[in-house]
């Protein structure tokens, strides 16, 4: 598949991820980032970091629920990229950010944890649905913008706030923090990314992703 299809492809996915998410279709139960992980050629993770990255979330995704159900005024969602864990969402107080964050650090394989927790009251039903069109209005605008290796950027949005994960050069990540900014409705951007060199960059994107990556 050539690169203008690739990129077609992706951009009729996030139009329909879009257009679900405006419709209210969209699930709103805690999931963490397992929805839309599908294994990716492109994504400069090996596929062994890919799974274990959906085996984190899920792991996390019942630790959390067990740890703030429902009447517990909290969602907390976590994102693994690379085994370092972004905690989004909404907590009731700093002890509960903190507890959550421990429970992430705790949990088998995760590297470090990131912990953008909100202390205040749970976004509504009409907020995480913006969130989630906003979501893929980044998506979309990274996938059309040249130099930046979007299959292999996290992003993340709560509360309006664009979290970027991925391993990136200092160019790459800079330039989609200048895209994600400019679409309408973000607030801030945060990077999250794992730099690399130009040369680490470049020897990842050819390594087969069933290989060890580089060192």
């Amino acid at each position: 598949m050539s690169k203008n299809s690739s990129r077609r492809a992706a951009l009729a996915a996030l139009a329909g991820a879009g257009a679900l998410a405006a419709t209210g279709c969209a699930p709103l139960l805690f999931t963490g980032a397992v929805a839309g992980t599908a294994m990716s050629i492109s994504d400069r993770r090996t596929v062994g970091i890919q799974v274990e990255d959906q085996a984190i979330e899920l792991r996390l995704l019942t630790a959390f629920n067990d740890k703030f159900p429902a009447s517990s005024q909290a969602r907390v969602s976590a994102t693994s990229y690379n085994r370092r864990v972004l905690l989004t969402g909404e907590v009731p107080n700093e002890q509960a950010r903190a507890e959550a964050q421990a429970l992430a650090e705790r949990s088998p394989n995760v590297a470090a944890v990131l912990n953008e927790l909100y202390v205040g009251s749970v976004s509504t039903f009409a907020n995480r649905n913006f969130d989630r069109a906003l979501t893929a209005k980044v998506l979309a605008a990274l996938v059309q913008t040249e130099g930046v290796p979007s299959a292999t950027i996290k992003v993340v949005v709560s509360r309006s706030v664009v979290y970027l994960m991925g391993l990136v050069t200092e160019r790459e990540g800079e330039a989609a923090a200048r895209v994600a900014a400019r679409v309408d409705g973000v607030q801030k951007v945060v990077k999250h990314f794992e730099v690399l060199t130009e040369r680490e960059a470049a020897a990842r994107d050819m390594v087969p992703r069933g290989a060890p990556a580089p060192k």
